[in-house]
C-alpha cells in the first residue's frame, strides 16, 4: 500500500477548512456592517463610519498593546499627525495641493516613522512609564498644531479633506472606511497568526525564552511600531474626512482612553475581541447619550469592572474550546524513536568549551574559574549543592551573565560574552529551572515559538500572507507537531498551556527548545517536579536527543538520573570545580560523597 502525502494545495486546504470556525465571526461583522445601508439611516452612517475608523487604528494599536504588552496610552497623537498631515497637503498649505488618495499613504509614512519614535523608549521602558512617555508626546504634537498656526491653523483649525465621488456621501465614505476597516483586519490577523505574532506575545509573557529562541525584541518592535503608525496615522486623515473640519480640540484624552479600553475589553492577544470592544465603546455613548458628560468617570468603571470580573476580556468568553475539561488520568508517553524523522543525525562536530570562566555579584563569586567541556553526543552532567553556581553556568553560556573573566569557544570559533538573542543561531538551545511558557498560548504555539528564526519570510510577507509566509507557517506547524508527539503532548497540541500540569510544562520546554534542531541543548533541572515514571521516560527522551549528535548539558538534582544517563559529570560547590570525571569515578569521590552525596 502507498503512502499518500499531502500536496502544499491540500494541506492548504485542510488549514482553511480548520479556520473557518475562527472565520465565521470576522464574516458576520462584515455582513452586519453591509446590510447596514439597508436597514438604517445616515445618522447610523456616521456611526459605523467612525467605529471602522477607530478600529483601523486600534487594529495597528493592539498588536502593540494585547500582543507586545506595551501601554500606550497617547496613541491619539499619531491620528492626530495623520488628520493633519492628510489636511494640509490636500490644503496646499505647504506644497502644491495633492490628491486626497495620494496624501493618505504620505501621512502613513510620517505615522510610521513617529511611531517608532514613540516607540523607541519601550526598548527600555516598560507598563506605566511607557504609558507616560506615549502622553508626553500627545501633548507635544496638540501644542505644536496650536503654535503652528501657518500651517495647521492653530486653534482655529483647518478643513478636513474631502473625497472624491463616489466616497462624498454618507454612505460611499461609509463603505470606503468599512473597506480599510477590513483591509487592516486582514493585515493585523496574518501578522497574529505568524512568527512574528507569536514572537511578540513571546517577548510579553516570557522575554527571557524569547532571546532562548533567537527573537529579537529591538527588531520585532521597531516592524510593530512601524506598521501601528501608519495606521493610526491613515486613521486620522479619514477622521479628519469624517470632522469636515479639525481643530487641536478635537483629539481628546478622551479618545486615547476610548483606544486603550477597547483592546482591553477586548482582551490580550485575540483581534476579535478588542474589534467587538471598539464597536461596543462607539456605540455605547450614543445609548447613552444624556450621559455623555460622564464618559470618562463611565471609561474608569467599565476599565475597573472588567479587570475584576472579566480579566481575560472578550476573547476569553468567546473562547468555548478552552472550557472543555481536560482529562485527570492522563500520562505523558514519549516517543523518542521518532526523533530520527524530524532532527538531523549530527557526524562529529565541535565541542563547547568554557576555560576560566568567573562571575561575581558584588563580592559574592558565583563562578571560580570553571573548565568545562561538552562534546557533541555527549550528556554531561552538573551538580552540586544549592548555590554552588550551575544555573549561573547555563546562564553564561546562554548569554543572560557575562563572565569577568575566562573564555568560551564553539570549535574554534568563540562564544562573545552576552547576546544571549544569538545563541540560538550559533545552535544552542535551553530550557530552564521554573518552565517558561505563554500561558494564555497554545501548546503547538508555544512550541512553535522554538523556530521562529528558522522562517524565512519577511515582516511584509507575513503582513499580506504571502506564498513564503504560508511555506513557513505550514513548515514550523508540521515540526511542532512531530515534537509534541516526541515529548508525548500531541493530543494536547491546541489546548491553552496554562491549563496543563507542572510535568507537561517540563516537556514543552524540551520541545520547543528541540525546534532550533541544535548542536548543543542545556537542560536546568528538567525532572523537578516529576513522577518516577516520567524521570524514567525524561531519560530515555534525552538520551536520544544526544544520541542523534547532540551535546546535552545537564543541571539535576535527581543525582540517579545524572548517573545513569551522563558519559561525564561535573561536580561545583560555591562557584569551584569539586570534581570532574565518569559517573563511576565522582560516584566514589571523597569530597563529592561528603559535600553532596552523604554518605
Amino acid at each position: 500500500m502507498t503512502a499518500v502525502t499531502a500536496t502544499p494545495a491540500h494541506q492548504e486546504a485542510g488549514a482553511i477548512r480548520a479556520a473557518l470556525p475562527q472565520l465565521a465571526p470576522f464574516l458576520g461583522i462584515l455582513a452586519l456592517a453591509v446590510m447596514l445601508p439597508f436597514i438604517s439611516n445616515d445618522y447610523w452612517a456616521l456611526i459605523g463610519t467612525r467605529a471602522a475608523i477607530y478600529w483601523v487604528l486600534v487594529s495597528g494599536l493592539n498588536l502593540v498593546v494585547g500582543f507586545a504588552g506595551h501601554l500606550a496610552i497617547g496613541y491619539v497623537a499619531l491620528l492626530t499627525l495623520g488628520a493633519y498631515t492628510t489636511s494640509v497637503l490636500v490644503a496646499g498649505n505647504v506644497l502644491p495641493p495633492v490628491p486626497v488618495f495620494a496624501a493618505l499613504p504620505v501621512a502613513a509614512i510620517v505615522g510610521a516613522m513617529f511611531g517608532v519614535i514613540v516607540g523607541l523608549p519601550a526598548l527600555r521602558l516598560r507598563t506605566f512609564y511607557f504609558a507616560m512617555s506615549t502622553l508626553g508626546f500627545a501633548t507635544i504634537v496638540t501644542q505644536i498644531a496650536l503654535a503652528w498656526q501657518s500651517v495647521t491653523g492653530g486653534g482655529i483649525g483647518i478643513s478636513g479633506p474631502e473625497f472624491p465621488a463616489p466616497f462624498n456621501t454618507a454612505w460611499g465614505f461609509y463603505f470606503l472606511c468599512t473597506a480599510f476597516a477590513a483591509f487592516t483586519t486582514w493585515m493585523s490577523a496574518n501578522i497574529a497568526r505568524s512568527r512574528f505574532g507569536r514572537a511578540l506575545i513571546a517577548v510579553r509573557d516570557a522575554e527571557v525564552a524569547a532571546e532562548a529562541t533567537g527573537i529579537s525584541k529591538p527588531k520585532m518592535l521597531i516592524a510593530i511600531f512601524l506598521f501601528a503608525g501608519a495606521l493610526a496615522a491613515i486613521a486620522g486623515g479619514l477622521f479628519a474626512s469624517l470632522q469636515t473640519y479639525i481643530t487641536p480640540d478635537a483629539f481628546t484624552f478622551d479618545l486615547s482612553v476610548l483606544f486603550f479600553i477597547a483592546i482591553l475589553i477586548g482582551g490580550r492577544g485575540s483581534i476579535l475581541g478588542p474589534m467587538l470592544g471598539t464597536i461596543i465603546l462607539t456605540i455605547l455613548p450614543e445609548i447613552a447619550a444624556p450621559l455623555a458628560a460622564w464618559s470618562t468617570f463611565l471609561y474608569a468603571v467599565l476599565l475597573l469592572v472588567i479587570v475584576l470580573v472579566m480579566p481575560g476580556g472578550i476573547a476569553a468568553l468567546l473562547d468555548f474550546r478552552n472550557r472543555r475539561p481536560l482529562a485527570s488520568n492522563r500520562a505523558i508517553l514519549p516517543r523518542p524513536a521518532a526523533l530520527a524523522d524530524i532532527v538531523r543525525q549530527r557526524a562529529g562536530g565541535s565541542a563547547l568549551a568554557l576555560r576560566d570562566i568567573s562571575l561575581s555579584f558584588g563580592n559574592v563569586r558565583a563562578i571560580d574559574r570553571l573548565d568545562l567541556d561538552v562534546a557533541p553526543g555527549q550528556i554531561h552532567g552538573l551538580i552540586g549543592p544549592n548555590g554552588s553556581g550551575k544555573t549561573s553556568t547555563l546562564n553564561v553560556i546562554s548569554g543572560y551573565y557575562a563572565a569577568r573573566a575566562g573564555t568560551m569557544t564553539l570549535g574554534d570559533a568563540a562564544l562573545p560574552p552576552g547576546m544571549p538573542a544569538l545563541r540560538a543561531a550559533r545552535g544552542i538551545a535551553r530550557t530552564f529551572q521554573t518552565p517558561r511558557v505563554i500561558g494564555e498560548a497554545s501548546v503547538l504555539q508555544n512550541v512553535m515559538i522554538g523556530g521562529t528564526i528558522e522562517g524565512r519570510a519577511s515582516f511584509v510577507e507575513a503582513m499580506l500572507s504571502l506564498p513564503r509566509n504560508r511555506q513557513d507557517e505550514r513548515m514550523l506547524a508540521a515540526k511542532a507537531r512531530g515534537l509534541l508527539g516526541v515529548v508525548g503532548l500531541e493530543p494536547l497540541a491546541d489546548v491553552r498551556a496554562d491549563r496543563l500540569q507542572h510535568s507537561e510544562l517540563r516537556f514543552i520546554e524540551i520541545a520547543r527548545a528541540l525546534m532550533l534542531d541544535p548542536d548543543f541543548l542545556l537542560l536546568d533541572e528538567p525532572a523537578a517536579g516529576l513522577s518516577s515514571d516520567e524521570i524514567e521516560r525524561l531519560a530515555g527522551l534525552i538520551k536520544a536527543i544526544s544520541g542523534r549528535g547532540t551535546g546535552v548539558l545537564l543541571v539535576e538534582h535527581h543525582a540517579d538520573l545524572i548517573f545513569d544517563i551522563c558519559h561525564q559529570v561535573t561536580v561545583l560547590n560555591l562557584g569551584r570545580t569539586l570534581a570532574a570525571g565518569t559517573p563511576a569515578e565522582i560516584r566514589v569521590h571523597k569530597e563529592v560523597v561528603s559535600a553532596y552525596l552523604g554518605g
